[in-house]
């Protein structure tokens, strides 16, 4: 009976996963009808709407209250409703990447798209030598690896495929034409992203996921625990570190900010401080929230917290 219920279970559940997929395509499809700027603004609308009616408004407003005890409740509610706006449209620009992104290094007239750290960006394409960028899931996050072609430096990113198989295929066949070379987040991921750095690539990673056998540390004085490969990668090919972030503008522009090498922390032998080096991570993540938090997922399961 037990095999019976399991295979139901397992039935349904690809039943589910298969029209909530075809209601997300049929949005996505109804977007293409529309001008990016229009179906963008719709998307955020409607998701300041949909959101706080979810379960994942209340995650979302239980770490807002945590993360932020000195701000009011209207504060909090202000953040959360600006973070659905976020999540509405960087759902939608996944149609209109190609259209909203009209960034060109040497253009004279600026466009949606600015960058800052130019010169960094064309000194980084010029060494024959491995880097690694990490990033977080504020702003349109997405920018990173298209921007970093529009310079020829091509950038092979880690990314957590959605939980959907229906979704996540798509959105990695999407991902594929609009931003180079992608490592889905999975058993053997490590190795591939080892290989680029092994010969002279690039790679970029999200470091503010929770991560159940990551390092102990924590982010906005809460304990978490995060992923150590960022760490342990530049490590073993002792490469530099740098931080890059997307940031949201007025009037739907965007302004890619990539900053310096990063300071890493080392042991008494010269190698990397793995633990050291990944709560620094958070620490400058955090920061960034800090400034502007509505442009954070808070609905995340960041932290532990009962949340599995």
């Amino acid at each position: 009976m037990k095999p019976l219920l399991r295979l139901l279970k397992k039935t349904l559940k690809r039943g589910w996963d298969w029209l909530t997929a075809a209601a997300v395509f049929l949005c996505l499809a109804g977007l293409k009808c529309f001008p990016a700027k229009r179906g963008i603004a719709f998307f955020a609308r409607l998701a300041r709407f949909l959101g706080p009616l979810t379960q994942r408004h209340k995650i979302a407003l239980r770490n807002l209250r945590a993360a932020f005890p000195e701000k009011s409740d209207k504060e909090l509610a202000i953040i959360a409703r600006g973070m659905w706006d976020n999540a509405g449209r960087l759902f939608a620009e996944y149609v209109y990447l190609d259209k909203i992104f009209d960034f060109e290094p040497f253009a004279k007239k600026p466009g949606l798209i600015e960058v800052s750290g130019r010169d960094l960006f064309i000194k980084l394409r010029d060494e024959k030598k491995p880097h690694i960028f990490f990033t977080a899931h504020t702003g349109n996050f997405e920018l990173l690896p298209i921007c970093a072609a529009a310079f020829d430096l091509n950038v092979t990113a880690l990314f957590r495929p959605p939980n959907n198989p229906y979704i996540a295929k798509r959105v990695l066949q999407a991902r594929r034409t609009n931003m180079g070379h992608l490592v889905p987040s999975k058993a053997g991921s490590v190795w591939a992203l080892a290989g680029v750095l092994e010969k002279g690539g690039n790679v970029g990673v999200l470091v503010d996921q929770k991560f159940n056998r990551g390092i102990r540390g924590s982010f906005f004085n809460r304990p978490v625990k995060t992923n150590p490969l960022l760490a342990k990668l530049a490590r073993q090919f002792d490469c530099a570190v740098y931080p890059v972030r997307c940031i949201r503008l007025p009037e739907g522009r965007y302004r890619l900010e990539l900053y310096p090498a990063l300071a890493l922390p080392r042991q008494a032998d010269g190698t990397i401080n793995i633990a050291a080096a990944t709560q620094k991570l958070n620490i400058i993540v955090e920061s960034w929230v800090r400034e502007y938090p509505e442009q954070w997922m808070w609905f995340h399961k960041r932290w532990k917290n009962g949340q599995k």
